[in-house]
């Protein structure tokens, strides 16, 4: 069990050669307004400023795009990557010059990594050898993780033998038979089938529980960032966007990015014009007007909002049919069991509805080419400004 703290720590990785190259390649991307990480004298910086505090037994989630910088920062975590610049604690004790094997951690990584030459005991009790465990205590403790994670019965198999959620409790059960005081998993479910992958969510739910230590997860998959975490902290080109609980994210995204990737289906994004009218602030959207309530109304006033244009995004679950509403048509409708999502255009812009079966005629909307109208609640409008694409509220 312990405390993490990362204080603005970077990573950059050099330039190995080619380095007029690089420059010219950043001032290209530069020039498609599509720059991702920074390209710097010194090289490619991975990760910007990454300052975090981990408490003790908190599970936290490091969720983003490929190449975010998510896995590089779980690596200098667990001592893989040298960092660049800023500090490492876990303990209270400065970890930037400690050797992996002395920090006390246990990783398990996405491809499993195990000894295919071993059985499953040998694989587990594998990191227990090397410090030259009593035989006694290495048994007890494999067969306490085995217990723990439902392979007892695999024990005398090879990793061969097994499917890819056994081979992935198996890396898990060699890491957590250490006792360590932080437990890094990096993208563990990556490889496994939805099923799967599912059911090994709710064993690492469960694992939490029994071996109550620090977890520091990485993953793409706002799903697992979602039901995993305490606290989640969303990466994009190096920097954290934002950090909170899943709820937080969700009700109340940093930006426009977080708004988008956090959420499915993904948040609807409208153009929309910001204007008083009869001393109140309505949102224009696609002609139609919207009223904000009174704590968005007094949020603007104190904030002496003039009229602007923004961006209103509404998330497919808070966008409802209704009579007098927004005109659209239906493109595509895909039945989901106990929900109907509707792809619709409305003057041109594609929109995702998703309606409760039980609320609806399938019939009426269900298909091709059908005229819907639909509406959302002011309320559950996320506002976003146009220049920064920061939350506004």
């Amino acid at each position: 069990m312990a405390t993490v703290s990362l204080r603005n720590v970077k990573k950059i990785y050099p330039f190995v050669s080619g380095e007029n190259k690089k420059k010219k390649k950043k001032d290209d991307k530069e020039e498609e307004g599509k720059a991702k990480l920074q390209i710097t004298e010194q090289g490619v910086v991975a990760v910007q400023e990454f300052s975090l505090d981990i408490a003790d037994k908190e599970f936290i989630v490091l969720v983003g795009p490929s190449g975010c910088g998510k896995s590089t920062t779980l690596r200098m975590v667990a001592g893989l990557e040298e960092i660049t610049e800023g500090e490492l604690y876990i303990d209270g004790k400065l970890m930037n010059d400690v050797a992996p094997k002395d920090r006390d951690i246990a990783m398990v990584f996405q491809n499993y990594a195990l000894y295919p030459h071993m059985t499953v005991r040998e694989n587990i009790a594998f990191p227990l050898k090397l410090r030259k465990m009593d035989k006694a205590e290495i048994d007890q403790r494999v067969e306490q993780a085995a217990e723990i994670l439902d392979i007892t019965q695999y024990l005398d198999r090879k990793p061969k033998a097994l499917s890819g959620g056994q081979r992935q409790r198996v890396a898990i059960g060699r890491a957590i038979v250490r006792s360590p005081k932080v437990f890094l998993m990096d993208e563990p479910l990556s490889n496994l089938d939805a099923k799967l992958r599912n059911q090994m969510r709710a064993e690492i739910i469960k694992l939490r529980e029994k071996i109550d230590t620090t977890f520091i997860y990485v993953t793409h998959d706002q799903v697992e960032a979602m039901t995993l975490g305490d606290r989640i902290v969303i990466m994009r080109d190096g920097f954290i966007q934002q950090i909170g609980t899943p709820q937080e994210v969700f009700n109340h995204p940093a930006n426009l990015f977080v708004a988008g990737f956090i959420g499915t289906p993904q948040m609807n994004l409208f153009d929309a014009t910001l204007a008083k009218k009869n001393d109140k602030y309505v949102a224009t959207i696609l002609g139609h007007d919207f009223e904000l309530p009174e704590a968005k109304q007094a949020a603007l006033k104190a904030m002496d909002k003039v009229p602007s244009d923004v961006i209103v995004g509404v998330r497919p679950v808070h966008v409802h049919l209704a009579d007098n509403g927004i005109d659209a048509t239906v493109d595509v409708s895909e039945l989901m069991g106990s929900e109907l999502h509707l792809h619709v255009n409305s003057a041109g812009k594609d929109v995702v509805i998703v309606v409760p079966t039980t609320d609806i005629d399938i019939d009426s909307v269900h298909g091709g080419h059908k005229a819907v109208k639909y509406s959302f609640r002011p309320d559950l409008m996320h506002f976003f400004d146009k220049e920064t694409e920061k939350n506004l509220f």
